[in-house]
């Protein structure tokens, strides 16, 4: 059934070709679709458009239909178009000619959009409790060893002590900007474009603030043309976000794999968390990260596509933006097991307590030796001087000591006040907003 099919019936090729994909990605949409639709019909009663016991058949009908979602028992069926004539097609064959009038001063342009936003805060809001727990094991294993020095680097050459503290705690902070920039992302997303229709509005005289209300929107995108407009945008940001956040995992996958190889030795991977070899019997590969990696690469070519795919488009609708779904939708399960194999796997891995023993790491201790005997008084332009001929004459020792103390130094992690930032962070999400207007809604 097409929604806006008359008396020519499409040819087949045609519809198999335009329908594309989108039965199987309007299926993460379902319950949200069944959602916008009893905000929308509540507001229908409220102006004239619905009785109040056609109001009450319809809200039972939707939540028969939201109960068999949740059950997995939903489909869309073969000859249906999309997710929004299934939904209205079970409720005509269940109800009667009342279930064909829950699309007055509705088009599928504003209801995919208001699908879309549903589905996307929900998944922002898994996103970030992933990114907290991930979080959260980073701060723990930065605080259990914060004593623990291994070298640093700048162009891949040994340059300066660092501590797994430090190393541990930088990917903690990095999280916290990418959850800085997914919090935008999800003020962003949460305004309400139900009402705009195919992009100019309805002669019905629509209560737009109430389906705000109702879907917990913190407010609507008001202007028609740009809640339209907003297709493609809204998914271009949140893609920014996630990659912001595959960026972070991608790096800190590489470090583990270079850190676990032998050449490093600095951290272990836990043995059942690694693969083997069908040749070399000794192999306990770093799979999982190295998945992971490429994984979060390409979650961060995400935008790119988004955008080539919605480049150049006028105002108004496009049926080019239907391809976003395809790359879109996956993304979030995408990003979210990674996050979550991230958390198990830094949550075991053990670290090397003693690389620093190794003497090939010595010359890490120059800036320590140059900065002692500058506090000493010798200018800090002779001391690098002294220290560089002492190593060059094969002179240089050092007690491998470290003495920092200034914040965010491997002596002051200020770990606590990371965990605060983090934790206002999470805070200004104010996720409960939606929640409670969602449980409301279903309930009512």
């Amino acid at each position: 059934m097409k929604l806006w099919e008359k008396n020519v019936q499409v040819n087949k090729e045609i519809d198999r070709f335009t329908v594309g994909r989108d039965r199987e990605m309007d299926l993460y949409l379902a319950k949200h679709d069944v959602m916008g639709s009893m905000a929308h019909i509540t507001m229908l009663e409220s102006i004239g458009l619905l009785t109040s016991e056609e109001l009450q058949a319809l809200l039972a009908g939707l939540r028969d239909i939201y109960a068999e979602i949740e059950k997995g028992e939903f489909v869309i069926e073969d000859d249906i178009e999309d997710v929004h004539s299934q939904v209205e097609l079970l409720l005509t064959r269940r109800l009667g000619d009342v279930g064909k009038k829950i699309h007055s001063g509705r088009s599928r342009n504003d209801q995919v959009l208001l699908d879309l936003k549903l589905f996307t805060r929900a998944q922002i809001k898994e996103i970030a409790e992933d990114v907290e727990t991930l979080f959260q094991v980073l701060i723990d294993q930065s605080e259990k060893y914060k004593n623990v020095l291994l070298p640093g680097y700048t162009h891949l050459q040994i340059a300066m002590p660092s501590s797994f503290g430090l190393w541990f705690g930088a990917y903690a902070e990095s999280l916290v900007d990418d959850m800085m920039f997914l919090q935008a992302a999800y003020k962003m997303c949460n305004r309400n474009p139900l009402g705009s229709a195919a992009g100019y509005g309805s002669s019905f005289p629509l209560n737009r603030t109430m389906t705000t209300e109702l879907l917990g929107f913190d407010s609507m995108n008001y202007n028609v043309v740009y809640a339209q407009m907003g297709r493609g945008k809204m998914e271009r940001n949140v893609a920014f976000a996630l990659a912001s956040i595959a960026g972070t995992i991608s790096k800190l996958a590489y470090d583990a794999c270079l850190y676990n190889s032998q050449n490093f030795g600095f951290v272990k991977l836990p043995d059942e968390c690694t693969t083997g070899s069908s040749i070399m019997p000794h192999k306990k590969n770093p799979d999982v990260f190295e998945l992971t990696r490429a994984k979060c690469n390409k979650l961060q070519a995400l935008p790119q596509q988004i955008m080539m795919i919605a480049n150049n488009l006028p105002s108004g609708y496009f049926r080019d933006l239907q391809i976003i779904k395809e790359i879109f939708i996956p993304a979030f399960e995408e990003l979210k097991d990674c996050l979550r194999m991230t958390a198990y796997i830094i949550k075991e891995m053990k670290v090397n307590e003693h690389i620093l023993d190794d003497d090939k790491y010595l010359l890490i201790f120059s800036v320590e030796e140059v900065n002692r005997l500058a506090r000493g008084g010798m200018p800090f332009r002779d001391a690098y001087k002294k220290v560089g001929l002492d190593i060059e004459a094969g002179n240089f020792s050092h007690d491998k000591q470290v003495h920092h103390t200034h914040e965010g130094s491997i002596g002051n992690l200020c770990n606590e006040a990371i965990n605060l930032l983090m934790q206002n962070v999470i805070d200004g999400f104010d996720f409960c907003r939606a929640e409670q207007a969602e449980t409301t809604l279903l309930n009512s």
